[in-house]
């Protein structure tokens, strides 16, 4: 605030380029196309073709750019390639890029501008190197064309002769054709990949007609081949349904086509009503399991992946496909309805799922999830299908999307390719080396992780140079050792352990178990020896204590010891009314459910889940949630949200839960009226939704709605970038999921958090801190997010308080003219930063449309380094005219 003789102002606001951090690659452009070949990642972005080894480290890059010489027709047009500094008129778009190991090339088919189809063989271990260019069309058409997929596939000719083919499967929209002037493909081809096949290399012509046309308009999403059989993925939006092509690679271009049979994919009772958005076969079998991710909301939000058994049925007629056929037209045909796939299972459900990849560890499978709001999630599967906790590898500040395909390190097989619009991060597959000791490396439940008793530390299998190492089994579990307590019919108690562990044979030799407790011997003299993976001990004494048996159990894998504390209790006295609370109390003993009472374990279910199903057996009326406030948040979680609803009296915690398999966060309650408690949100590792329930004192549930996780906010540019020693001038934040700051912070300032003034996703306004020092100076901005502070890169600028110089308010008829001078300076002050007061009224200056009862004319005139003058013409209310004329 700067006060001058009689006026009073209050002032205030209106290319891959490098090795990115941490492992990936930045590009210039946009990813058009990428794929891995041996030790080596080729990307094709706009105007660049770029060349990487396995850890995306450079070797060389080209340009796309190039001049072209036109003929008589657009199809005879000339592409040639320059250097980045001559001239150029085109560039070569790439829609199809395919390493061909076996012949050392790398495939790279687009298109240019004013031009048609290009394709180029390449050098595979030189990309510089073009070995062949021709004009030809192999591949869609458009320049962008993100629905058409195409991959190298065997045709088998007799039992010792295989032709190597491009299948190009190109989408189709009638309402949008290809260019009309250049030669056109049709659904789906099959292309030459050398001259020696018969019409040269790139033709699809050979042995009669060869191509696969489409009724209606087709989306095809991914395709590949397994053995002689090729299998293509598409969505008909029209149909709304998700198809699957089986092909049969044999004989000729010709008998491939007419081989040609299908299948729906169906998640839902109805059949139709999804999307499929990402594709991933998973390796090995039979069967052929295949994993997709498909949209179920008509958008791309809700989104689930699922679990296919894709083996081909060949034995339907061949050719008699509702929406594909090899004719030239597919109308007027009768054909039967295709069989109908359903899921094995759904196997993962999260909003924004746009990839994913699988792969075999062991006997479980494991699944890369790519999303739209640019996380990498792993999900690991059992062979019964049960899935583990899903574990977040990466995970961007921002909303970036993960493009569809992702890929596996050739080399090492312990990273994963992702890729981002204009980057491609590459991931290890797993933080083994973070789990400090053997009870954290197995509860990670990860099979790519093994506890290495040599080294005494959670490493991947080959790291651990000898075979003494322990992971999780075959079967997920809740827990690395369980027991059990059984009493047969002459009273004898026996104690059994088992350990839930795979382990080398190193560590398989050296296996026991030793039972002690400190009141008197435990095991009778004739226990069964050792059989991995339990022990057992028959207790010297038939009659356990009233108050219980503490026993302590140690065991030898190898050179690793596990250790378990037990207390073993008579089943028969852990009685009471049959509540959830009593139920669990017998199972944790190592007893068994029997029909609403605690039994010896060989007479009982062990089963937890049976206890769920059980009152809790208090009389506390139960609590329900009607609202959340705020129920959107960043990552880092939020402190002092609002639960609002009924009956809350007696809630203790918040429970929050992302997923089943997942061991869920509570939060304690700190302030509770019954109707509304305060508690803190804690922050979480994967952006989504996640479910919420209050919990009672017996550790039972109740209620339910949801959170949302989301990116974490940004900043990206402040406007006016620049602020005034004495502070208080308004800052506008520019950025994304700035609703979600609580605070904004000056390093000069530290302990002076800015309360936002009003903010969005988009916008935040604030007041700048006053500053102690003089001069100029930087000051660097953060935000406060929950527990946590994030710095912005832009900067604030402090130059000293403006400096008036004069004034005169003069009247004329009904308008006063009011001029000020001012020093110039770089603060850029804005007319709205200004108040005129005279005696008790305030005037805000602004536009004429925003200022009551004010007409404005503003000349501003910079007299050089010197003087900054406002000329101001108002048309005061009568009252305060005359209000004026009494000072």
């Amino acid at each position: 605030m700067i006060l001058l003789p009689g006026l009073l102002f209050i002032l205030w606001g209106e290319p891959a380029r490098c090795l990115a951090e941490g492992g990936g690659f930045d590009f210039y452009g946009e990813i058009r196309q990428y794929a891995v070949a041996t030790n080596t990642v080729y990307v094709a972005t706009e105007e660049k073709l770029y060349q990487l080894n396995h850890d995306l480290t450079l070797v060389r890059s080209v340009t796309q750019r190039g001049i072209i010489k036109s003929g008589e027709h657009v199809y005879d047009a000339q592409f040639h390639r320059v250097s980045e500094t001559d001239h150029w008129n085109t560039t070569f778009r790439v829609n199809v890029l395919l390493p061909f190991v076996e012949n050392a090339t790398l495939i790279s088919c687009g298109v240019i501008d004013r031009g048609c189809g290009v394709c180029e063989l390449l050098d595979l271990e030189d990309i510089s190197s073009v070995l062949h260019r021709e004009l030809f069309s192999v591949g869609p058409q458009r320049r962008n064309s993100s629905a058409s997929v195409g991959f190298l596939v065997n045709v088998e000719k007799t039992r010792t002769e295989t032709e190597t083919y491009i299948l190009t499967a190109i989408q189709k929209d009638k309402k949008n054709p290809e260019k009309i002037d250049c030669p056109s493909s049709e659904t789906m081809n099959l292309h030459n990949t050398n001259n020696n096949q018969v019409g040269f290399i790139f033709s699809y012509s050979g042995d009669g007609y060869n191509t696969i046309n489409a009724v209606d308009d087709v989306e095809f999403v991914d395709g590949f081949q397994l053995g002689s059989i090729i299998y293509l993925f598409s969505n008909l939006p029209k149909s709304n349904t998700v198809r699957l092509i089986w092909l049969e690679g044999k004989t000729s271009k010709i008998q491939t086509f007419r081989s040609l049979r299908g299948a729906t994919l169906s998640i839902s009772d109805g059949g139709g009503g999804s999307r499929l958005e990402a594709s991933s076969v998973v390796p090995g079998g039979p069967p052929v399991l295949w994993s997709g991710v498909f949209s179920v909301d008509g958008g791309r939000t809700n989104t689930e992946l699922v679990l296919f058994d894709i083996s081909p049925d060949l034995t339907g007629e061949k050719d008699k496909d509702p929406d594909f056929c090899t004719k030239s037209s597919c109308t007027d045909r009768i054909t039967p309805q295709p069989k109908t796939l359903k899921p094995k299972k759904v196997l993962f459900r999260q909003n924004y799922m746009t990839s994913v990849l699988a792969v075999r560890q062991k006997t479980w499978l494991v699944f890369f999830i790519g999303t739209g709001d640019g996380q990498l999630i792993k999900l690991a599967v059992d062979k019964n299908y049960h899935t583990t906790c899903p574990r977040v590898l990466y995970r961007a500040n921002d909303d970036r999307k993960v493009l569809p395909k992702m890929h596996l390190d050739p080399v090492d097989h312990k990273h994963v390719y992702v890729p981002f619009q204009k980057q491609i991060k590459r991931v290890a597959v797993s933080n083994c080396s973070t789990y400090t000791n053997v009870q954290d490396c197995w509860s990670a439940q990860d099979p790519y992780c093994v506890w290495c008793g040599s080294k005494r530390s959670c490493t991947f299998e080959d790291d651990c140079q000898d075979s003494d190492w322990l992971s999780i089994p075959d079967d997920s579990q809740q827990k690395m050792i369980s027991h059990k307590v059984v009493k047969d019919n002459t009273g004898q108690i026996t104690l059994t352990i088992k350990t839930h562990v795979t382990a080398g044979s190193e560590a398989l030799a050296n296996f026991a178990c030793q039972f002690s407790t400190s009141s008197s011997q435990l095991c009778t003299g004739n226990n069964p020896p050792p059989q991995f993976p339990q022990c057992t001990c028959i207790l010297t004494n038939s009659i356990l204590p009233a108050d219980g048996m503490h026993v302590t159990v140690k065991i030898r894998l190898g050179k690793t010891r596990l250790t378990e504390e037990l207390k073993l209790t008579n089943c028969a006295d852990i009685t009471g009314p049959p509540t959830s609370v009593l139920c669990r109390q017998c199972i944790e003993a190592g007893c068994g459910w029997n029909i609403n009472h605690c039994s010896w374990a060989n007479q009982g279910e062990r089963n937890d889940n049976l206890c769920q199903k059980l009152d809790s057996g208090m009389s506390i009326s139960r609590p329900e949630i009607s609202s959340i406030t705020p129920s959107v948040i960043s990552f880092y979680g939020k402190n002092h949200a609002v639960l609002s609803g009924l009956n809350l009296h007696d809630v203790t915690r918040v429970r929050l839960q992302a997923d089943m398999d997942c061991t869920p966060q509570e939060s304690p309650v700190w302030s509770n009226t019954g109707e509304s408690l305060t508690f803190h949100i804690p922050s979480a590792d994967i952006k989504g939704v996640v479910k919420v329930c209050v919990v009672l004192p017996d550790g039972s549930c109740h209620g339910s709605t949801t959170i949302t996780y989301r990116s974490s906010p940004s900043c990206t540019d402040f406007t006016p970038d620049t602020s005034w020693i004495s502070g208080k001038r308004e800052i506008t934040v520019t950025g994304s999921h700035l609703d979600f700051v609580e605070g904004v912070v000056h390093n000069h300032a530290p302990d002076e958090v800015r309360s936002p003034k009003s903010n969005n996703s988009q916008n935040l306004t604030y007041d700048t801190p006053a500053a102690k020092t003089n001069g100029v100076f930087m000051s660097h901005v953060s935000l406060k997010v929950a527990n946590q502070t994030l710095a912005c890169s832009p900067t604030i600028i402090y130059h000293p308080d403006p400096e008036f110089i004069s004034f005169t308010a003069a009247r004329t008829g009904d308008d006063v003219r009011v001029t000020i001078q001012k020093k110039a300076d770089k603060l850029n002050m804005k007319m709205t930063e200004i108040e005129i007061k005279f005696g008790d009224k305030t005037v805000t200056l602004g536009p004429p449309s925003l200022v009551h009862q004010v007409m404005l004319i503003l000349s501003i005139l910079l007299i050089p380094c010197v003087i900054f003058v406002l000329v101001i013409i108002c048309r005061w209310q009568k009252k305060l005219t005359d209000e004026m004329n009494n000072h």
